[in-house]
């Protein structure tokens, strides 16, 4: 049976097989990347299948993994794309003020004076730091913006409300002649 969607939270995806008797290299997102291994078995995207990581080696390059059923190149090669899922009630609850990703999915964009201009759609990272997605309200549109401090000072996951202040960015002067 496959479980709540909702209830679950990306924690590492399969790049591809390394070696030949069937190991598999993965890009973890826990915060000690190895530590993917101590969360028992993990499921696809779909949550119908789960995977045990039985051994895990940190590389430079991701975690090398042996999972159970797993014997061969081949079957290892198959699993590349394959998003490691876990179940939110096995993470430990996040120190004071730090959060999932997933958990602020959904709260309530306001600027700082308390009017909602639209959702949190997405958190990426793509490379240079945090950046939150914002879904405006009433438009198809999104905007990006940094995961700092001087543009979220405040967020309230309990209330489902985030304060956002989007930078605005400043044409420079025409020149003159």
């Amino acid at each position: 049976m496959a479980e709540d969607a909702s209830a679950r939270i990306l924690l590492g995806r399969i790049a591809g097989a390394h070696g030949l008797s069937g190991e598999v290299l993965i890009h973890s997102f826990a915060e000690v990347p190895e530590s993917i291994a101590a969360y028992g078995p993990l499921s696809d995207a779909a949550g119908g299948k789960t995977f045990t990581i039985l051994r895990a080696k940190p590389t430079p390059k991701g975690v090398v993994a042996r999972l159970a059923g797993i014997a061969d190149r081949t079957a290892a090669e198959a699993l590349k794309g394959v998003e490691l899922y876990v179940a939110r009630a096995r993470l430990p609850p996040p120190a004071e003020d730090e959060f999932y990703h997933a958990d602020l999915i959904g709260l309530l964009a306001v600027d700082p004076q308390g009017r909602a201009f639209g959702r949190i759609a997405a958190i990426h990272n793509f490379g240079a730091g945090d950046l939150i997605e914002i879904a405006l309200a009433g438009s198809a549109k999104t905007e990006l913006v940094p995961f700092t401090e001087a543009t979220v000072p405040s967020l309230d996951v309990s209330a489902g409300r985030a304060v956002i202040v989007i930078p605005r960015v400043h044409a420079a002067p025409a020149p003159t002649d």
